[in-house]
């Protein structure tokens, strides 16, 4: 099938680790490639900064990226805290006028959970006023109103929020081969 799966959320709330899982998931059942937003903006789009335009350009570039791929029949993971729901919305229509499935899995964990997890210790920065616009502290995360799943990793386990992937997956991919069966 040709889809995306689109994790969004806050800074260190899974995205990453549960993108990663889902990879070791699927290979060697499907193609699949992890497209995670540190390192795309890092290797591909070094010029972005963070401000709200070039957050949004981000996004869009990388949905881009991942309507491509997924054309090419390779399931896409994509992690990327993607702030706005406008942008995501976009997203999702660049895919949807493809025909293409896109499955929008917001990946919540409250932002102090985020916080105590946060390894490169932004979080701490930012409350210290060393970095600007951080989103969930100085600057907005617009959660998904109605995402495909919502996981709480500070509720479930990865194999848990795996599995609710998995099945919104599922009932995602077969809700599109119905609509091109019809």
């Amino acid at each position: 099938m040709t889809t995306t799966l689109w994790l969004t959320g806050l800074p260190s709330s899974g995205k990453s680790t549960l993108g990663r899982e889902l990879v070791a998931r699927y290979q060697g059942q499907r193609a699949v490639q992890h497209l995670d937003g540190d390192a795309i903006r890092r290797e591909f789009f070094p010029e972005l900064g963070f401000a709200k335009e070039d957050r949004i350009e981000n996004v869009r570039r990388i949905g881009r990226l991942a309507a491509m791929l997924a054309a090419q029949d390779v399931l896409v993971v994509v992690s990327v805290i993607a702030p706005f729901r406008s942008a995501r919305a976009e997203v999702r229509e660049l895919h949807e006028r493809a025909g293409l499935t896109f499955v929008e899995v917001h990946v919540h964990a409250p932002v102090e959970v985020c916080a105590e997890r946060d390894v490169k210790g932004l979080y701490a920065k930012a409350e210290r006023g060393e970095v600007p616009g951080m989103t969930g502290v100085s600057d907005v995360y617009e959660a998904p109103t109605t995402p495909e799943v919502r996981v709480d990793t500070s509720e479930y386990g990865v194999d848990q929020c795996l599995e609710l992937i998995d099945r919104a997956l599922r009932r995602a991919e077969q809700d599109s081969r119905a609509v091109v069966l019809r």
